[in-house]
C-alpha cells in the first residue's frame, strides 16, 4: 500500500501530469483538498472505495483515513492543488506516516507561478535583469517567517519576488518593498490561476493595493514584484542562442560554414 501525494496543478484540469491522472483513476481512496482541486481532476477517481474533501479534516482525521486504507490494502491518491512541495503542508503528513511504516511517493504538479507565467506569456528570468526567483510568502495567520527570511530580507536582493498566501497582507508589503524596488516596480496580481475565473491585474507598488481592493480580492492570489516584469526594447538577448556563444553542442562556424548558411537564407521559394 502507498500513499501518493499528487500536484493536481493549479486550476485546468488538464494541466494535471499523466502520471498522477492515472494515479488518481486507480488508487482505492482518493483524499482531496475540496477548495482548491478542480472537481474534473476528481471524477477521473470512478474505481475509489472513498472519494473525501479534506478541507475541513485535521491531519489526525486525515491519518485515520489512510490507517484505514492501509488496513484495506488499498493505495491512497492524496491529491494536493499546485506542486506538493511548496506550501502542500505534505511535510507533517510525511512524518506521520513514517512510524506506521506507510509507503509514500510524491508526484510533482504543475505550480501556480509557473502557470501565471505561460498565461502572462513572459519568462521571469531575464539576462542581465534578474536571474533570481523568490517564492516566499508573510507572516499573517500561519505560522511566523523564520528569522532572515523576513521580506525586508529578501528584497536586499531585488530579485523577482512570488509571494505566496499574502494578499490580504498587500498594503504592508507594498511599504515594505518600495524603498528596494521604488514605487513604480511592476507588480502583477494572478488571481485564481488556471480556473475558469482566472484574473491578472497589473500595476506598480505605488498603485496596486487600489486596484486590488477595487477588484475585492481576498485569497487565492500570487503577487509578483520585480523589474523583469516589464516588457521593454532594451532587454539583453541570452548568451543561449548567440551566434558568438559555442558549447558542446555548438561549435564555431567555419568562414565557408557561415558563407553556406548566408546564402542559404537569402534563398527566396519560387513564386514569391
Amino acid at each position: 500500500m502507498t500513499v501518493y501525494f499528487i500536484g493536481a496543478g493549479p486550476g485546468a484540469a488538464d494541466l494535471i501530469t499523466i502520471r498522477g491522472r492515472d494515479l488518481i483513476r486507480r488508487c482505492g481512496y482518493c483524499l482531496y483538498a475540496g477548495s482548491l482541486v478542480p472537481p474534473a481532476i476528481i471524477k477521473e477517481a470512478k474505481e475509489a472505495v472513498k472519494i473525501i474533501d479534506t478541507a475541513p479534516l485535521t491531519l489526525e482525521e486525515i491519518m485515520a483515513l489512510i490507517k484505514e486504507a492501509n488496513a484495506a490494502g488499498l493505495d491512497v491518491a492524496r491529491v494536493h492543488s499546485g506542486d506538493p512541495s511548496l506550501y502542500g503542508a505534505i511535510a507533517e503528513q510525511i512524518r506521520a506516516l513514517r512510524p506506521l511504516g506507510i509507503a509514500y511517493e510524491i508526484i510533482p504538479g504543475v505550480t501556480a507561478f509557473t502557470a501565471a507565467a505561460a498565461r502572462l506569456g513572459i519568462e521571469l528570468t531575464i539576462p542581465n535583469r534578474n536571474q533570481t526567483v523568490i517564492l516566499t510568502r508573510t507572516t499573517m495567520k500561519a505560522t511566523p517567517m523564520p528569522e532572515g527570511e523576513t521580506l525586508a530580507t529578501l528584497s536586499q536582493s531585488r530579485a523577482l519576488l512570488v509571494i505566496h498566501l499574502s494578499i490580504r497582507n498587500l498594503r504592508t508589503i507594498m511599504r515594505t518593498l518600495t524603498p528596494y524596488y521604488g514605487e513604480d516596480c511592476p507588480v502583477i496580481i494572478a488571481v485564481r490561476v488556471g480556473w475558469e475565473d482566472e484574473m491578472f491585474i497589473h500595476g506598480n507598488l505605488n498603485d496596486i493595493f487600489a486596484k486590488v481592493r477595487q477588484a475585492k480580492i481576498t485569497r487565492t492570489a500570487l503577487i509578483f514584484v520585480g523589474h523583469s516584469l516589464t516588457d521593454t526594447e532594451d532587454l539583453n538577448v541570452s548568451a543561449l542562442y548567440d551566434a558568438g556563444h559555442t558549447h558542446i553542442f555548438r561549435h564555431s562556424k567555419t568562414p565557408q560554414e557561415t558563407k553556406a548558411l548566408k546564402a542559404a537564407q537569402e534563398i527566396k521559394p519560387k513564386g514569391r
